[in-house]
């Protein structure tokens, strides 16, 4: 099954880790918060998961949720 970022907004602090190591550019911090850009194809690599220091971020199955 396909995957693709998740995010929790509240524990996001919009530091931009995930987006700087996201090889496909999917992640982008707009207003201090984490956000997909549209049209991105997100290949399920795991960086932004990994790196993220406050957990705000996660792979889910197409259709996960966004908290927050």
């Amino acid at each position: 099954m396909k995957k693709k970022p998740a995010f929790n907004l509240v524990r996001c602090k919009g530091c931009g880790v995930c987006a700087a190591f996201c090889p496909k550019g999917v992640l982008k911090v707009i207003h201090g918060k984490i956000t997909a850009v549209p049209g991105a194809q997100c290949i399920g690599c795991g960086m932004c998961e990994n790196l993220c220091p406050d957990y705000a971020v996660w792979l889910a199955e197409e259709g996960g949720e966004r908290v927050g």
